[in-house]
């Protein structure tokens, strides 16, 4: 059993709950103890966890006892609950610390604090909660100076527990994006590779124009489509080094709330097919990838893939080739509750 506490309670913090606690295995090993919600308001709590625009209503119960937020989990599936059949109740001490020095991490015995806030992402902040006394962290986002870039499926087994205790676990786009890039790149070793994410809109947009230092992401997010800069290439030197230099990627911001969608090109080395290259996303689905990957046959359109719980969902129907060594294919992702299952399945290999 680890100790763990959420710092930030904004989309991914509140999707990451929402995960533990449709997974009544999961909470057998990962205790949740507290919830920092920063500069938030601690009375909202109760009330942010119950109702919610893209999952939808917690069935099970949720009530707040001053600052402990008290839930007993329903019946799970997806992101959506079923019914009300939990009968556990998990108590979690709720903080609005916006220095997370001084939170008290050291007295709760937490053994790893997931940052959630967006805003203790560099080395330096990360550390602030290991000077209040948690044992690790887990950043859910790109980071600055941390000990080591895990993407679940591709280099999980780098992790070492007695070496690593600031870790990123990427974005919700590198998280879809790389294990592609590895499916192909072992199967038909690439060359060169271009990525465009179609991403749903994210609380970094805003919802009327304004006047910013970035034109492009001032405009209207509900309202535009929105060329803009990802990051997702830059972890290469540290997940997938061999192809470091090789790959670009860019980001148009569509007006969805959730699930996104990859759109890779690449160059190979080795011949492909349509069939071949589908061949190799169900190879890796059945396989090593298991729960990382998965492939759909069917026509399906973003609203589908909510809640779904892989990293990326192959759309075996839009894979294509231009001669032989060119192809192109689209992976969807739910960008804030199958990201959140990573998260929660890296703590569970920690435990």
């Amino acid at each position: 059993m680890i100790r763990i506490a959420i710092n930030g309670f904004g989309r991914i913090g509140k999707n990451f709950l929402r995960v533990l606690m449709s997974d009544k295995s999961a909470r057998e090993s990962i205790e949740l103890v507290a919830i920092n919600v920063g500069p938030g308001i601690l009375d909202s709590v109760a009330c942010a966890v119950k109702y919610d625009s893209l999952m939808g209503t917690f069935v099970g119960e949720v009530h707040q006892d001053n600052d402990v937020l008290v839930v007993t989990p329903g019946n799970f599936s997806g992101s959506v609950t079923t019914g009300n059949t939990g009968d556990d109740v998990c108590r979690i001490q709720l903080f609005a610390e916006r220095d997370p020095e001084k939170l008290p991490w050291k007295s709760l015995k937490v053994d790893w604090v997931v940052e959630c806030s967006g805003h203790f992402t560099s080395r330096d902040g990360a550390q602030k909660h290991l000077q209040a006394g948690a044992q690790a962290v887990l950043i859910s986002a790109p980071a600055k100076g941390e000990d080591i870039n895990i993407i679940p499926g591709v280099n999980d087994a780098a992790f070492k527990k007695e070496l690593h205790k600031i870790v990123s676990l990427g974005s919700c786009t590198t998280n879809a994006f790389m294990p592609m890039l590895k499916v192909l790149n072992d199967a038909f070793s690439l060359e060169h590779a271009v990525m465009t994410t179609i991403h749903a809109y994210t609380n970094t947009q805003v919802l009327l124009d304004v006047d910013g230092e970035d034109a492009r992401r001032s405009r209207a997010a509900a309202l535009n489509i929105i060329p803009t800069s990802t990051g997702a290439q830059k972890m290469l030197e540290s997940v997938l080094p061999e192809l470091a230099g090789r790959v670009q990627a860019v980001a148009l911001r569509v007006p969805v709330a959730k699930v996104s969608l990859i759109d890779l090109t690449v160059m190979t080395k080795k011949t492909l097919t349509r069939q071949t290259i589908n061949s190799a996303f169900l190879q890796a689905a059945r396989g090593q990838m298991k729960n990382i990957v998965s492939v759909t046959n069917e026509p399906l359109v973003s609203t589908d893939f909510g809640g779904n719980s892989h990293s990326v969902i192959i759309d075996s129907l839009l894979t294509d080739v231009c001669g032989d060594r060119v192809g192109k294919v689209f992976g969807w992702y739910d960008n804030e509750w199958g990201y959140s299952v990573r998260l929660k399945d890296f703590l569970l290999r920690v435990c």
